[in-house]
């Protein structure tokens, strides 16, 4: 029955049964998959509808001054120069609504966006024309700091030197998270501007260069295989700007997280080793 009412729109206005069949893809918003992410469709139900009963009105009425007003023989045309009380309700009420929706939508950014509680997964999302990076914390559990500044050919993260508890960071090519776990991506761009995008998620931001974006975090409730896409157009390259987001129960994003640290650290001993030897040969 909500699918119903959801596709009912298109029929009155005349779209096809055939077209309607592929709604859940094309003509509205995927299943939301957060914590939270039904305030977001609340506000998003309340525009769809309030827009839709508002055409349908002023179409009726529309239509029956065309048709009671219409010219006819031996009818004179009248001058009318309005109503002051009608001009104060049509203009009152938009007011009130668009208050009403600027008022509870703040309250959603502000809880939604609030500081993340603590246990927060802290994820470092690069992005640059044309592609993603994902940055984690090591086996220390803390995310080594960056600086916009620093980031170049040869540090493209801008990680800092001074920082230790960047030594053991991983990068990964997919974005892989824990369901059930508050997680906090930390934002930065390369290049130009980017977007984070994820339907689902009921999130899109923008990633600006020369900028950290930290205020964003949220938490997935149930295991799911995903796609980000930049939504922003950033180039020749832009359509191909994708990456797997794949949610994991805790025990299969454990498991995982553990085979990368293992891997960061086999990694971080080669290169020591190698190091120590030109040191050796020199």
């Amino acid at each position: 029955m909500k699918n119903f009412f959801r596709i009912l729109p298109l029929f009155l206005l005349g779209v096809s049964p055939a077209m309607a069949a592929d709604f859940k893809n094309l003509y509205w918003a995927p299943p939301n998959v957060t914590v939270g992410g039904e305030k977001i469709d609340t506000i998003l139900n309340f525009i769809f509808w309030l827009t839709f009963v508002v055409f349908i009105l002023t179409q009726v009425v529309y239509i029956t001054y065309l048709v009671k007003y219409r010219r006819r023989p031996g009818v004179k045309a009248h001058y009318s120069h309005g109503n002051n009380f009608l001009e104060i309700v049509w203009t009152t009420i938009p007011v009130l609504i668009f208050l009403g929706l600027a008022i509870y939508s703040n309250r959603v950014w502000n809880d939604l966006f609030r500081d993340p509680p603590p246990g927060t997964l802290q994820v470092n999302i690069f992005s640059y024309q044309f592609g993603w990076e994902f940055r984690y914390p090591g086996a220390d559990g803390k995310l080594g700091e960056t600086d916009v500044t620093l980031i170049s050919m040869d540090n493209k993260f801008g990680i800092r030197s001074d920082d230790l508890a960047a030594a053991d960071d991983f990068v990964s090519t997919d974005f892989v998270i824990p369901a059930g776990r508050p997680v906090q991506v930390l934002l930065n761009s390369r290049d130009v501007i980017h977007s984070f995008y994820v339907p689902s998620f009921r999130l899109y931001q923008d990633i600006v260069p020369g900028r950290t974006i930290s205020w964003v975090w949220f938490e997935v409730k149930e295991p799911i295989d995903l796609q980000l896409a930049c939504s922003q157009l950033c180039g020749v390259g832009h359509y191909n700007m994708m990456a797997p987001i794949r949610v994991l129960s805790q025990e299969e994003y454990d498991q995982w997280y553990q085979e990368k640290v293992e891997g960061a650290a086999t990694a971080q001993a080669s290169k020591a080793a190698d190091s120590d030897r030109q040191v050796t040969i020199n």
